[in-house]
């Protein structure tokens, strides 16, 4: 059993016709993996909740007509001017079997660090990951430990990630040194931009004053 749940109907209208269900406050959707999808609606407001709740990475269990079906999110499709949610397409899933999933990337305890005391802060690269599990191992989230981070250059790669029991990533080739985050100092990133700024001033002036004293000269050789 998942921690996420959704009440779902199944629905007639499709294609443009359900443009009057969003109008409603309903939310289409469709339900995959069984012998033929399952066309379905429910409640925006609810929807918006659980699609929140469980994002791409956490199993939801979806009752349809008072049945109910573990599933994971498929896609959501998001109104580009509205921001709203126009439609949902879920996966069916077993609980028995190993399902993908994007789980975001977490980066902990980075205040207990030498780099942090430091008051040096931290870039994030990667924010999240596919991996693989039975639905009750998902994870809601991948955690890496940012304790030995000291001074600024040091990284966290994927090397540093301690799955936990019953997680893989789905990629089996992944490149363990891929960095996640890198550690960096704001106030000597300051001052360079600021050196950089000057030196690009500094490099202007430096043209104007060559174009000046160019046009001066062409103006002395036509007066001769």
């Amino acid at each position: 059993m998942s921690e996420t749940s959704l009440n779902l109907t199944k629905r007639e209208l499709t294609g443009k016709k359900a443009k009057s269900l969003r109008e409603q406050g309903i939310v289409p959707s469709v339900v995959f993996g069984g012998k033929e999808p399952i066309l379905t609606q429910s409640e925006y407001v609810e929807t918006d909740k659980a699609v929140r709740a469980a994002g791409y990475h956490s199993p939801i269990d979806l009752m349809i007509d008072g049945k109910k079906q573990m599933a994971m999110i498929k896609n959501v499709a998001i109104n580009p001017v509205k921001h709203s949610i126009d439609n949902v397409e879920f996966q069916a899933i077993k609980a028995s079997a190993v399902v993908e999933a994007t789980a975001p990337i977490k980066v902990v305890n980075f205040e207990a660090s030498e780099a942090a005391k430091a008051h040096l802060e931290i870039l994030r690269v990667l924010e999240e990951i596919d991996v693989k599990a039975k639905p009750a191992d998902l994870p809601e989230a991948i955690e890496v430990d940012a304790t030995k981070l000291a001074a600024a250059g040091d990284r966290l790669v994927i090397a540093d990630i301690t799955l936990p029991k019953g997680v893989e990533f789905v990629d089996k080739e992944l490149d363990t040194e891929a960095v996640i985050a890198n550690v960096y100092d704001p106030a000597q990133e300051a001052a360079e931009r600021e050196a950089k700024a000057e030196a690009d001033k500094a490099a202007e002036e430096a043209r104007a004053e060559e174009a000046a004293a160019e046009a001066a000269e062409e103006e002395k050789k036509e007066e001769a």
